[in-house]
């Protein structure tokens, strides 16, 4: 997908390419130094992370995918689309660029998808940065995105009409997104097939044991205790309706000693609405 100069300019990155068995996955690798690796959720891309990589990349090695399914990765029509496939793609990223260790910035899907690649790789990980996410089992589920899990229907709603990106836009921000902002989150969720991934995040949570990737989260949540001596810095988006307080006390209930930075009137996109109040905490924790 060729970016438009707008949504360009707002993202001034190299593409960089992964092959996986899925397809091609796209990546930002911006900087020199530390690496830290930044995973996104659903419906973002590596865009979200767009502000971070720009004032980070001048001391640090800035590594943002896109997942398969989202913003510039290739967009797959017959792959599972499950946690472990979008936690093996990571690993196989960070072997391929051989990084010896790494920090991490996880939100929304990315908390799971980067636990899980902590989980398999415990020694590499030195920081980690938590944004409005989980990475443990729960029952909470708000009921727009319910429906969106409804077979057919969910489908159907989410990639006939972009039912769960486009509303994005506006309830996960509040203090509200630029035109051009907007244009860069939503552009790579264009039509039914680009919205796969939108569609298959939200069939992929796993409320009961039944579901294809439940045993994954649930090895990735006994897998947190491991690292509750290791620096974590939990930034958090008060107003957020889908990660909201309950979450944010589950952290801190495994984590007591983490460094907790609360906005009470942020929401879901927390990195938009904080700004740069966040960035600078976020790079003065990575600084240690």
């Amino acid at each position: 997908m060729e970016l438009p100069a707008n949504i360009r300019a707002l993202y001034p990155f190299a593409s960089h390419w992964l092959e996986t068995p899925a397809g091609r996955l796209h990546y930002v690798d911006e900087g020199a130094g530390d690496p830290v690796i930044m995973l996104h959720g659903n419906p973002t891309w590596s865009f979200f992370y767009r502000d971070v990589i720009k004032d980070l990349s001048a001391t640090h090695r800035c590594i943002a995918p896109d997942h398969i399914g989202c913003g510039l990765s290739d967009k797959p029509q017959q792959w599972t689309y499950r946690l472990q496939d979008h936690i093996d793609n990571v690993k196989a990223l960070v072997n391929e660029l051989g990084l010896e260790s790494f920090s991490l910035i996880v939100h929304d899907w990315g908390g799971a998808i980067g636990m899980g690649l902590a989980e398999a790789m415990p020694d590499k990980v030195k920081r980690i940065v938590v944004l409005n996410t989980a990475a443990f089992r729960s029952q909470r589920i708000p009921k727009r995105i319910a429906l969106c899990k409804v077979p057919g229907f969910g489908e159907w709603i989410v990639r006939g009409f972009n039912a769960f990106a486009a509303p994005a836009l506006t309830m996960a921000s509040s203090k509200g997104l630029s035109a051009d902002v907007k244009a860069g989150f939503i552009f790579p969720y264009n039509n039914w097939a680009n919205r796969i991934a939108t569609h298959r995040f939200v069939a992929d949570i796993p409320l009961d044991a039944s579901h294809p990737s439940y045993a994954t989260l649930q090895r990735v949540e006994e897998g947190l205790a491991q690292f509750k001596d290791r620096p974590m810095l939990i930034l958090w988006g008060q107003k957020d309706f889908c990660f909201n307080n309950h979450f944010l006390a589950e952290w801190r209930a495994r984590f007591p000693d983490a460094q907790v930075q609360l906005y009470p009137d942020c929401d879901h996109y927390v990195l938009e609405d904080a700004g740069a109040e966040a960035r600078g905490v976020i790079a003065e924790f990575l600084r240690g």
